[in-house]
Parts: C-alpha cells; sequence; structure tokens
C-alpha cells in the first residue's frame, strides 16, 4: 500500500469514528493524531531503508510538535485513529493491526526486562482507552477493549473487555466473565504473618498478647501490666 493510500485509510477512520470531524481538511490541519501518523509512515519508510537517524530525527520532530512519541521501527497497520493521543508512547517492536483506535497517554512499552520482541501486538479492530498500558510481548485479540487506566500484563483473547490492574478480562463475545473476588492482599498477608510470628515468640518466653492485638491468648484477662 502506498504512503497516499495509507494517509486516506487513516482519514477515513477518522471521519467515521469522531463526531467533532467536520471535514477532511479540519483534520489534516487540526488532528495532532493524524500529523504524528504522516510523519510516522515517512520516518518508518526511511528506517526500512537503513536511513535510521534520520528516521529517528523525524520521530524526535513529531513527538516535540505532537506529543505524540512513535518509534520508527514500529509496525502500524492503516485506518488508525489516534484520538487527542498527548503522552501517547508505541514502542520499537510493537505491532499494531488495522482500524484500531488509540486514545491520549497510552503505552504500548516494554517491561525493561525482554531482548528481541519486547513490545505489544495489538490486532485489527481493538480499542486502547485513555491513560492504559500494554506492556510486554503480550498479543491483546482482535476487536478487543482495553478499559481506561488498566495495565494489561497478559495476553488477551479476541473480543475481550479488560479493565483494572492488572488487567483482567470482564467480558468475552458481549458475556459477562465471572471474577474470584477473593483477592489476595500482599500486604495484610504479610501483616498476619509477622503478628503471628511475634505471637508465637510471645508465648514461648510467657509474655501475653497485647489486649489490642488481632491475635490474642485463648483466655484474655486484662491485667495492669498489659499495655
Amino acid at each position: 500500500m502506498t504512503l497516499k493510500e495509507a494517509k486516506k485509510r487513516d482519514l477515513d477512520k477518522i471521519m467515521n469514528c469522531d463526531p467533532a470531524a467536520i471535514s477532511r481538511r479540519q483534520v489534516k490541519r487540526t488532528y495532532t493524531g493524524y500529523k504524528a501518523l504522516c510523519i510516522y509512515r515517512r520516518a518508518h519508510r526511511l528506517w526500512l531503508k537503513g536511513h535510521k537517524s534520520l528516521a529517528l530525527w523525524l520521530s524526535w520532530q513529531a513527538k516535540k510538535e505532537t506529543g505524540i512519541d512513535i518509534h520508527p521501527a514500529a509496525q502500524i497497520g492503516v485506518g488508525v485513529f489516534i484520538d487527542h493521543g498527548v503522552g501517547l508512547v508505541i514502542g520499537e517492536t510493537a505491532e499494531i493491526g488495522d482500524d484500531v483506535v488509540l486514545y491520549q497517554g497510552v503505552t504500548l512499552g516494554g517491561t525493561g526486562k525482554e531482548t528481541g520482541k519486547r513490545h505489544p501486538t495489538i490486532e485489527r479492530g481493538v480499542t486502547v482507552s485513555a491513560g492504559a498500558s500494554v506492556l510486554g510481548p503480550v498479543r491483546i485479540g482482535e476487536e478487543s477493549k482495553i478499559g481506561a487506566g488498566s495495565v494489561v500484563l497478559k495476553d488477551v483473547p479476541p473480543h475481550s473487555t479488560v479493565v483494572g490492574v492488572p488487567g483482567r478480562v470482564v467480558k468475552q463475545y458481549g458475556k459477562r466473565v465471572e471474577l474470584d473476588q477473593q483477592l489476595p492482599d500482599p500486604i495484610l498477608e504479610e501483616l498476619k504473618r509477622l503478628n503471628e510470628r511475634i505471637y508465637n515468640l510471645e508465648q514461648s518466653v510467657g509474655i501475653r498478647a497485647c489486649r489490642y492485638s488481632i491475635t490474642l491468648d485463648e483466655e484474655p484477662e486484662y491485667d495492669g501490666d498489659r499495655k
């Protein structure tokens, strides 16, 4: 697909998705997401031809102008709509399919632990809402939706809705997914473990438990020495 055809698909997507888009001319002149994509497509071609320094310079110019940081090595399909987009980051090995919608503050990044393929793969038709982070070489299945502020660290099946930190699937193919609400609280679990150890130590030396402790003696009797 030519650069001109890719830009046309991006414009078509914006006009179909955004009720605020009055005209194609307005989008070309004022939409930062569209501008960032146009510059990315030029930079990506330069990157593939081996002109990496120039590609990175173009990417830097786009970030300075739009607040959107797209690495020129990332692979992005057509019909992509970046809405507002300020603070959006797309990493070097990220792959984005056709007809994807990305909102402001989205991060498609790495965890800092991987080498090689270290950024997400976003399949066709996915929507990633404002402030969401998709981290690591995970795959987001087609037509899925990532809720605002979610942090996704694992693969997501197609046609799913994900919310929360860490992200959990709450809907799939339009049907609600039952969640295990008994989620562990690591801080509370550690406090309980420490309290149990202290109680056992007190018992071994004959010290009564504090009356405010969550672990009391079997027959608590308050006397003047307990505090």
